[in-house]
């Protein structure tokens, strides 16, 4: 599948998620998608997705704008879709370049209530980070081409949850992409564990048959995404964690997981399970459910990893 039809799947996927979470919140919210010299079709998939909810818009004002250059046949191409959405959606096209996203927002009122921001190709600069972290709450998805981590500038914004994937096609090398990792760069930015987890779910739908690479690893390995995936890179990093910062319950270990690797929280439950059976870590209470609120530490003398 064409990586950019996985990212038009993975946001239809996202607002899919977010948008009935918003619906219990506030009587209001935005959703902005902005485009920096790339193919909006991701607008379109974003239309169609809230038309498939349109049912469930009656008494809510949700605003839609669409900031690109380039691309002379979308307001078109939306016009129509917009056509099938209830009174209750207003749509705004606007030509420009995600730079313009903070006086779109300020003029669209997203300050203060639920706010979907989505932004391809665009620099994350301060004044966009802080324009998308106005939302009550504030989601931010943020696509590059290949280059530098882009955990510090959401961090240094203040959002709270931050986790990013590199995403590449399904026949990338298994080694260290040669020249640097070719596809595409992905980070979700949230103040919610809830709408965190859809995201690495939705992005492990999507990205079925294709390959993650981790920001972090500093040798560039590319995995394949499957059902259940190998848990022993995961296991490694669950125990290295415990190493650096003590024992810590199966909550935080999951959010870890979510957080600072391209894996999903249920991985992280399968990779702690294994590093039980291995003897590498322990738990309190030693029996009963592995639920959330138990607590790992490595395995006293240390134990091997799973």
């Amino acid at each position: 599948m064409p990586t950019d039809t996985v990212l038009h799947e993975l946001l239809a996927r996202q607002l899919e998620a977010w948008l009935p979470a918003a619906l219990h919140r506030a009587r209001r919210a935005t959703l902005a998608l902005a485009y920096a010299g790339t193919d909006a079709g991701g607008a379109d998939a974003a239309l169609r997705a809230v038309a498939g909810l349109a049912d469930r818009l009656r008494g809510f004002r949700l605003t839609i704008l669409v900031l690109a250059d380039g691309d002379q046949a979308l307001p078109a191409r939306l016009g129509a879709i917009e056509a099938t959405l209830p009174a209750e959606v207003t749509v705004h096209v606007m030509p420009g370049d995600p730079g313009r996203l903070p006086v779109a927002l300020k003029a669209a009122g997203a300050v203060g209530a639920p706010l979907l921001t989505v932004a391809h190709g665009a620099d994350p600069t301060p004044a966009l980070l802080a324009a998308a972290r106005a939302g009550r709450p504030a989601d931010l998805l943020l696509i590059t081409g290949p280059g530098s981590p882009l955990r510090p500038a959401l961090d240094a914004a203040g959002f709270p949850l931050v986790t990013e994937a590199h995403l590449v096609a399904a026949t990338a090398p298994a080694g260290p992409p040669a020249g640097g990792p070719a596809g595409w760069h992905a980070a979700f930015a949230t103040s919610s564990d809830r709408s965190l987890q859809a995201f690495k779910d939705a992005l492990w739908a999507v990205a079925s048959g294709m390959r993650l690479l981790d920001p972090a690893d500093p040798q560039g390995r590319p995995f394949d995404v499957v059902a259940e995936p190998d848990p022993g890179p995961l296991a490694r990093e669950l125990l290295a964690e415990l190493d650096r910062h003590g024992p810590g319950t199966v909550t935080e270990l999951r959010r870890h997981a979510l957080t600072a690797t391209p894996y999903r929280a249920a991985d992280a439950t399968r990779a702690v399970t294994g590093l039980l059976d291995s003897g590498a870590v322990t738990r309190d209470p030693e029996h009963g459910r592995l639920g959330g609120d138990v607590v790992i530490s490595a395995a006293p003398g240390g134990g091997p990893a799973a």
